[in-house]
């Protein structure tokens, strides 16, 4: 059987359009960070780079070549963690997406050791050149307590969004660890219209 995160993991990808707590277990990603304007071609070279080796697991997998026995899976959902840079903080400056600090993510299968992880890398880099390759990291994260609300609508609204979730947080006494959010991409920009698109967001909590 085909496992699908829509169906076996919902109450991690797919919340309602109100703010939920939730506590999030250590996941493992391939991972990626930087820095600045996310519409310009470094970034959509960023993403190409993980979903190419992402994909490289599934194969591999479909096809007995890791894990314990073929496995076949849809691959996970591209994520960020998003923040602003240190000096545009203390500068107290008006936002810029050029100040943007970022980390974007895919998860793998909880099968997937470093070995593993590591090894793709170097199959993947050989048959598909991107400058990025060589700075794609396997990480194992973990978020714990978090609050998190799907957004409907552009990227551009998420801040109203950012405000129920706050409210709710006043109401139930819950604060921020940090000043950075977690994003989790459920529709193509490509394909999908600005105000259908399905945003998780996300951020940890005490």
């Amino acid at each position: 059987m085909k496992f699908e995160w829509r169906k076996q993991e919902k109450e991690l990808y797919l919340p309602k359009t109100k703010p939920v707590e939730i506590e999030v277990p250590e996941q493992k990603f391939y991972t990626l960070s930087g820095q600045g304007d996310p519409n310009g071609q470094q970034f959509s070279e960023e993403v190409s780079a993980l979903y190419a080796m992402s994909y490289g697991i599934r194969m591999s997998a479909k096809k007995g070549l890791i894990g314990k026995e073929p496995f076949e899976y849809t691959v996970y959902p591209l994520e960020g963690i998003w923040t602003l840079s240190d000096e545009a903080v203390a500068a107290g400056r008006a936002f810029d997406k050029a100040d943007l600090v970022y980390k974007i993510m895919i998860r793998q299968p909880d099968f997937v050791t470093e070995e593993i992880a590591l090894a793709n890398l170097d199959q993947v880099a050989k048959k598909k050149a991107n400058p990025n390759n060589q700075n794609i990291k396997f990480e194992a994260i973990e978020d714990g307590k978090c609050v998190q609300m799907l957004h409907v609508g552009p990227y551009s609204e998420e801040g109203n969004t950012f405000e129920v979730m706050e409210r709710y947080c006043g109401e139930k006494q819950l604060s921020r660890k940090t000043f950075a959010h977690r994003e989790i991409y459920l529709s193509d920009v490509r394909k999908v219209a600005p105000e259908k698109m399905k945003t998780v967001l996300r951020y940890s909590v005490k």
